[in-house]
């Protein structure tokens, strides 16, 4: 089932609902700068376990409206719980991938957890995604400033250089240009608003210590946009978590490591 659903704020989000009817619920944000048919092969496999899967265009991404505002992890996160609440989701499995792991976090920390029995991050951008003077695991800042600005003037470029480091082993080149096609689907002025929050972020470190139910962390130590530092940092700040290092799979561990990342999940699910 298809949705459009209307924030607080009038933007209408996209929701592709899948096996309305499962027992138990899935609700995945995607990471930047792609949308919810990222998580395909999760779609086709977790609906025949009797889950529902549901994915979510972020604002300014996919099939959701595209406003020139509202892209900081605050209104995003604010965007999650209208879904949530249009939808009277209960005891959600939330799962965010990249910034969407962001996005999770800050909405975990906002809405006090509001309807989530548990958390999946999987390569998330958190607590940090560039280097700071107290946190030097992250990307240089520099390299942001040149995604911004490559955006400005040839987003193509931006993307290709983007999907050359997102996986750690081979995929086909079909694959590569339909990741492209869905990184041109989301609006430039979104893109750059995204990354622009990614270096004035830095709440996210007090945001994971309140996080107070089980959380799946899952990376790869071969990930090279969301280092793996990142994890250790999200499993020492948040109590209840249990880190699953991935040898391989690269930033795109949905793909990358594609059956041992859908193990894993079903295995926190059931456990």
């Amino acid at each position: 089932m298809e949705h459009y659903i209307y924030t607080s704020d009038g933007v209408k989000i996209y929701v592709q609902d899948i096996n309305p009817m499962g027992s138990k619920t899935i609700l995945f944000i995607h990471g930047w700068p792609g949308n919810h048919k990222l998580f395909e092969y999760q779609f086709n496999k977790f609906p025949t376990m009797n889950y529902r899967c549901i994915g979510i265009d972020c604002r300014g991404f996919g099939k959701s409206d595209k406003p020139f505002f509202g892209y900081d992890y605050n209104r995003l996160a604010d965007d999650i719980k209208c879904v949530i609440d249009t939808l009277e989701l209960n005891d959600v499995i939330l799962l965010g991938h990249s910034t969407g792991g962001a996005i999770a976090v800050r909405y975990m920390s906002r809405h006090n957890g509001y309807k989530i029995s548990k958390l999946i991050l999987a390569a998330a951008a958190v607590p940090s995604l560039v280097k700071r003077s107290y946190f030097p695991y992250g990307l240089p800042k520099e390299a942001v400033y040149d995604i911004i600005n490559t955006t400005y003037n040839d987003r193509p470029k931006m993307l290709k250089n983007i999907g050359n480091m997102i996986f750690d082993n081979y995929v086909t080149q079909e694959l590569n240009d339909w990741i492209l096609e869905l990184g041109l689907e989301a609006s430039s002025w979104g893109t750059i608003a995204i990354a622009n929050t990614w270096l004035g972020e830095e709440q996210l470190f007090d945001d994971l210590k309140k996080i107070n139910i089980p959380t799946l962390i899952l990376h790869s130590v071969k990930d090279k946009v969301c280092l793996f530092p990142l994890a250790l940092a999200q499993k020492e700040a948040i109590k209840n978590s249990k880190l699953v290092k991935f040898e391989n799979g690269g930033h795109f561990l949905f793909y990358g490591a594609q059956d041992k990342f859908n193990d894993e999940i079903v295995k926190f699910i059931e456990k």
